[in-house]
């Protein structure tokens, strides 16, 4: 008899303290295709929650076939969501404007950014053979621009806005080609967007002699992009800094997601930068800094965070 009340108090006990010490929150991060330099970064933030919070965050990562997507998605999606898409298409989307026109939803309101992510970034990668070190230089020169991606449509309206338009010679062919096709001399030069720095600018660098292609200020300014410089010495053979353009992405939640869960998202991401970017060089290009290119509101429980350690907010944000 006493037995068998001290293993139903045994029971009783473990049960009790099961959930606590099970307890974990589970997110799901949509983030972009498979292939894409964005859904490795999803897997490491993934890795990064797992260890930064001794197993309390497990992150899923979702394939996702673009940024509309992924803020449409708001919709249905409850209090686990989290997404990435450039700060500009969540104002667009609370103001159903352009892609999101007569498909407003209540629900893009309660919209909330939790932290940036590394920009895409555009690189005018040419031939050091070509000769080509300004736009007007291309003049002539063989571009691939590849297909339907925002790297394609961007250099495709960069050629118009810089004079180009006519006067240059579009490959026809997708950008899975352009290493090759620029190391055997089909091509002049390649234009991508993508996080730097980018895998295929450092195949093609380590391959043969290029030059990526600096902006002017002016230039930055036609493109009404946020103006970006990588740094010297993040590709072989670039011995001076690089001024160029981006789109500035961030990944996203709602208000459905509490204020605690949100706070630990964003903390363990920020202390777990230094650490994913000794695996990939593209976190390093990321800072508190970057904060000023979302212009809604950001999560109560990630200002929280950003308070604590002194980072300075806008009233946008708020």
């Amino acid at each position: 008899m006493k037995f068998t009340k001290i293993i139903a108090s045994t029971v009783v006990a473990f049960s009790l303290m099961a959930p606590a010490a099970w307890a974990e929150t589970r997110i799901t991060y949509k983030s972009a295709k498979t292939s894409s330099s964005y859904y490795q970064m999803g897997v490491q933030i993934a890795e990064a929650m797992k260890a930064g919070t001794d197993g309390n965050v497990i992150v899923t990562v979702e394939e996702s076939q673009g940024s509309v997507q992924n803020v449409m998605e708001v919709r249905a999606r409850g209090s686990d969501y989290v997404f990435t898409t450039p700060p500009v298409l969540v104002s667009l989307a609370q103001g159903g404007k352009a892609m999101f026109e007569g498909k407003g939803d209540p629900a893009f309101d309660e919209i909330r950014a939790l932290f940036p992510i590394p920009s895409l970034t555009m690189h005018f990668v040419m031939a050091e053979k070509s000769g080509v070190t300004t736009f007007a230089d291309m003049e002539g020169k063989t571009i691939l621009l590849g297909s339907g991606s925002f790297g394609a449509r961007e250099g495709e309206k960069y050629l118009k806005l810089f004079g180009m338009e006519g006067k240059v010679t579009i490959a026809d062919s997708e950008l899975s080609n352009a290493v090759n096709a620029l190391k055997n001399g089909q091509i002049d030069g390649f234009v991508t967007a993508g996080s730097y720095p980018a895998p295929n600018v450092i195949e093609a660098a380590a391959s043969t002699p290029v030059k990526v292609i600096s902006l002017s200020d002016e230039q930055v300014a036609q493109s009404k992009r946020t103006r970006l410089v990588i740094p010297a010495g993040t590709y072989a053979g670039q011995d001076s800094d690089i001024v160029t353009t981006s789109l500035p992405v961030a990944a996203f939640t709602t208000t459905k997601m509490d204020e605690d869960t949100a706070y630990q998202l964003t903390k363990t991401y920020w202390e777990r930068q230094a650490e994913m970017g000794e695996a990939a060089a593209w976190w390093k290009g990321v800072s508190a800094d970057m904060l000023s290119n979302i212009k809604t509101s950001i999560h109560p429980g990630a200002i929280k965070y950003y308070k604590e350690i002194g980072v300075a907010l806008s009233d946008a944000h708020m």
